[in-house]
C-alpha cells in the first residue's frame, strides 16, 4: 500500500513538467507571450489559494478547532504567509525600470520565476502529503486526488518555467526549476511515512495550506501582475489572468 501510494504521490508531483514542456513548442521569445504567461501564473495562483488552499485550510482548522477559533487562526495564518513572502522580497530587491531601454531588467523575472518556483514547491509539499495518506489508506481514493492534483499541477509548471524561460533563454533550467517545484510532493509523501505520520493532523495541515496560500497571493499581486503589465501587453495580460483565474476550479470537475 505504501508503495502504490508513493508512486501516486510522484506522479501527480511531476505532473508540473508537462506544463513546463510547453517551452519547447516556444521557438523564440515574444513579449506579447512573456506577457500572457505571467498573467497566466498570476491567475492560476490567486485561484488556487481562493478556491483550494484556504477553503481548505478554514475547513481543516475548524475541524479541529471550532468555527470561530478556525476562522481566525486561517486568516492569521495566512497573513503570516503574506509577511513571510515580503520579507523574502527584502532580501531579493526589484530591478529598476530602466529610463534608456525603456524596459525592465530580465533580472526581475528571474526572480518572479525563482520566487514562484519556492511557493508553488511549499504548496505541493502538503498536497504529497494529503495524496500519500489517501492512497495509504484507500487506493481508488488516492487515484482520484491525485488525478486532480495532475490536472491543476499542469498550469502551475507553465507559472514556474515561462519566466525562469524568458529570463535565462535556457530550456534545461526552465525543466530543472518546474521538476524542483514538483518534486516537494513526492518528498512529501515520503517525510509522511517515514517520519512525520505521527505528528500529522487536520490543523498542522489547515496551517501549512493557509500559510501557503499567503505566499501565493503576495507574489500574484506584489510579482506576477506588474512583471505582466511591463511590456504594454495590457489586455492581453488581463484576459490571461482571467483564464487563469477560471481554470483552476475546472481541473476539479474533471
Amino acid at each position: 500500500m505504501a508503495y502504490h501510494a508513493l508512486i501516486l504521490s510522484t506522479a501527480a508531483g511531476l505532473s508540473t513538467l508537462l506544463g513546463a514542456v510547453l517551452v519547447f513548442f516556444n521557438k523564440g521569445k515574444s513579449k506579447k507571450i512573456l506577457c500572457i504567461s505571467l498573467g497566466f501564473a498570476a491567475g492560476v495562483m490567486i485561484s488556487v489559494s481562493f478556491t483550494d488552499l484556504f477553503p481548505n485550510a478554514l475547513s481543516l482548522l475548524s475541524s479541529q478547532l471550532g468555527n470561530r477559533w478556525g476562522n481566525v487562526l486561517s486568516v492569521i495564518t495566512l497573513a503570516i504567509g503574506i509577511f513571510s513572502a515580503s520579507l523574502l522580497d527584502m532580501f531579493v530587491p526589484h530591478q529598476e525600470y530602466d529610463d534608456e531601454t525603456g524596459e525592465k531588467s530580465h533580472n526581475d523575472i528571474f526572480k518572479v520565476g525563482f520566487v514562484s518556483t519556492l511557493a508553488i514547491a511549499l504548496h505541493n509539499f502538503p498536497e504529497g502529503i494529503a495524496t500519500f495518506m489517501a492512497a495509504y489508506k484507500d487506493v481508488e481514493l488516492g487515484i482520484a486526488i491525485a488525478f486532480a492534483i495532475a490536472l491543476h499541477n499542469i498550469p502551475e509548471g507553465v507559472s514556474v518555467a515561462m519566466p525562469i524561460y524568458y529570463a535565462t533563454g535556457s530550456k534545461s533550467k526552465a525543466l530543472k526549476y518546474t521538476f524542483i517545484s514538483g518534486i516537494t510532493e513526492p518528498i512529501g509523501a515520503i517525510l509522511a511515512f517515514l517520519i512525520l505520520k505521527p505528528f500529522i493532523n487536520d490543523a498542522v495541515l489547515g496551517g501549512i495550506f493557509a500559510f501557503v496560500a499567503g505566499i501565493m497571493i503576495y507574489i500574484s499581486i506584489e510579482e506576477l501582475l506588474p512583471s505582466s503589465r511591463q511590456y504594454g501587453y495590457n489586455n492581453h495580460a488581463l484576459i490571461a489572468t482571467f483564464v487563469g483565474i477560471c481554470i483552476m476550479p475546472l481541473t476539479h470537475v474533471i
